[in-house]
């Protein structure tokens, strides 16, 4: 492992691509280094976690994050977007109108994970919104790899996005779609019918020696993918094909 990253905090993965397990909900923030440009997997929940990964990112990359991807519209992975000023933001088509009209719900859901009032009321204030709404699939040239956005959802939640990055082997940012540090969550805004397709489509689009890496927890195989989509099916009562 580059010595760099983790004595940032960072595993790295491959050449192109590391990710942070952040503490308290241990939600993971993605990152994929380009020739030219830097993309941000889930910006953190706060600004003052965004403004540090900011940081950690241009110490680790030399370069300012040019490009930020939501998996999914709950605070912990969207409220530090502010951090990064000038960014791209991407996510599932949906999510800009969600966001918006859902802020007060989304400053409600941080304050009762734990996270300070006056930092969910600054956040939500200040919330980035998704520019560009992936329908199905979209490149992203980074400069030397081409990462693959797509729309897998939905399932976790109503917008589901996630990031695919190849590479000597294959890594795929799940979101919330797969969790590994505990059982996935299926909140208000889950879809649980449709939960094992879209796993179903992270695999086909992965294959079977990728990386896959939890929106919680450690990087899991494909096998253990597999193994968490027959629970799920089982767990929301959804018949096999």
């Amino acid at each position: 492992m580059d010595v760099r990253w983790e004595e940032a905090g960072w595993e790295r993965l491959t050449g192109r691509t590391g990710r942070r397990r952040l503490p308290v909900w241990d939600c993971t923030v993605g990152l994929v280094v380009g020739d030219d440009s830097v993309l941000l997997v889930d910006p953190g929940s706060c600004l003052r976690e965004g403004a540090q990964l900011r940081a950690e990112a241009e110490r680790l990359t030399g370069r300012h994050v040019t490009h930020i991807a939501f998996t999914h519209g709950h605070f912990d992975h969207v409220l530090g977007g502010a951090a990064f000023p000038g960014a791209e933001v991407f996510g599932a088509v949906g999510l800009d109108s969600l966001l918006t009209t859902g802020r007060e719900e989304l400053r409600e859901s941080a304050v009762r994970h734990g996270l300070a009032q006056a930092e969910a009321a600054e956040a939500v204030e200040l919330l980035v919104l998704p520019r560009h709404g992936v329908s199905g699939e979209w490149t992203l040239e980074l400069g030397g790899v081409q990462v693959l956005l797509a729309n897998v959802g939905p399932g976790h939640s109503r917008h589901d996005l996630a990031v695919f990055v190849p590479g000597e082997r294959e890594t795929v940012f799940c979101g919330d779609l797969v969790e590994e540090s505990g059982e996935p969550q299926a909140g208000d805004d889950s879809v649980p019918a449709q939960w094992p397709a879209a796993v179903d489509r992270l695999l086909s689009l992965g294959g079977d020696d990728a990386l896959y890496v939890p929106g919680h927890g450690a990087v899991v195989s494909a096998d253990f993918v597999r193994a968490q989509r027959a629970t799920l099916a089982a767990r929301f009562g959804v018949s096999e094909a």
